[in-house]
């Protein structure tokens, strides 16, 4: 039985995390903190989990505790498992750290982008980028795994097979994404307000959002260069979901589209390319940690476009921190996760 503790468990990343781990057969959540709440019974702050849950209180950090787990997930605010990774490490807990500490791999660009000096830059070294899909071979064993963004992650796995082949011109990507209000997640915003976001739709962080360096590094690594990216993220109306609608030149008419991201996932479980001509909605991804896929070429001209959509909270976020602890600690990769999304 894997020994889990979570750091910063009041959030929705947090509460998703709990929600998929009681039905992971190998899991134990042993430790959960919050300093604001602690004390409070889990169950009675997120009624849904009765029954799962029932002796699990919210304590405050204690790396004592926190080491005597097998894995932590930090799902907390940028800068706190910076506080906090050195020590635990040196526990032999490994760390899942679902913020964007260590996504980086630049601290002085990480220090851009977050407003603040990085607060471990020597262990952004041993540090692995958890998107399964093209670092699966890093991430088992890995000590220290930075669970990737749900922006990046959408936008990754669309554009990745057309960067690897060397396909699309890497000069120009577009980058057209709209996300549920639960990825500015729980605390009090006024845009997330329930008045303030129905029956609308705003783009923001056009001049450049955090995750733009992000996105923007995983790019460079597939494509073997400099990409040149416009990402424009907008709020939409819904508790869940990012739809990513991702735009590339592919002069070269005669690749068979279709063929080629059907071969690249073909071995991913978390990653379903629908038939030619589909279009992906975002409800079929709903509480899901799967990553669906279409590919078209409009016109049959050059300008190739990519439909992309994950749970932001799965797929994007707690899910994908299940699936780097299964591949790091040598489980199924599947394991726990294989619940359908929900319908309607």
């Amino acid at each position: 039985m894997v020994r889990i503790g979570i750091v910063g468990g009041t959030g929705y990343t947090g509460v998703e995390l709990l929600r998929l781990l009681a039905a992971h057969p190998q899991a134990r959540v042993e430790t959960i903190t919050s300093r604001s709440e602690e004390g409070v019974r889990v169950v009675d702050m997120y009624p849904n989990l009765r029954g799962h849950y029932d002796d699990l209180k919210f304590s405050v950090p204690d790396t004592a505790a926190l080491g005597q787990c097998d894995v932590v997930f930090f799902a907390t605010p940028h800068g706190v498992a910076h506080s906090l990774a050195a020590e635990l490490l040196a526990t032999g807990t490994r760390i899942i750290d679902l913020s964007a500490d260590f996504r980086l791999s630049d601290a002085q660009l990480w220090s851009k982008w977050y407003g603040q000096p990085h607060g471990a830059p020597e262990l952004l070294g041993e540090a692995v980028y958890g998107l399964p899909e093209v670092n699966r071979d890093a991430i088992r064993n890995a000590r220290l795994i930075a669970v990737p963004g749900c922006y990046p992650t959408s936008v990754q796995l669309g554009l990745i097979p057309l960067l690897e082949k060397g396909l699309a011109q890497p000069d120009n990507l577009i980058a057209d994404c709209k996300s549920g209000v639960s990825g500015a997640g729980r605390g009090t915003n006024l845009g997330s307000l329930f008045c303030e976001a129905t029956e609308s739709m705003k783009a923001y962080a056009v001049g450049g959002h955090r995750h733009l360096p992000e996105i923007r590094q995983g790019l460079q690594r597939a494509a073997g260069r400099e990409v040149g990216l416009t990402f424009v993220p907008h709020l939409t109306p819904m508790i869940r979901g990012i739809h990513s609608t991702l735009y590339a030149q592919v002069p070269d008419r005669s690749v068979d589209l279709q063929q080629l991201f059907e071969e690249r996932y073909a071995n991913e479980p978390f990653v379903d390319v629908l038939p030619a001509g589909s279009h992906p909605e975002t409800r079929s991804v709903r509480g899901a940690n799967v990553c669906r896929l279409a590919v078209h070429r409009p016109q049959g001209g050059d300008l190739v476009v990519v439909l992309s959509v994950i749970d932001n909270l799965v797929k994007g976020a707690s899910g994908q921190a299940i699936q780097n602890m299964n591949i790091a600690l040598g489980l199924d990769e599947r394991m726990g996760l294989e619940l359908p999304a929900l319908m309607p």
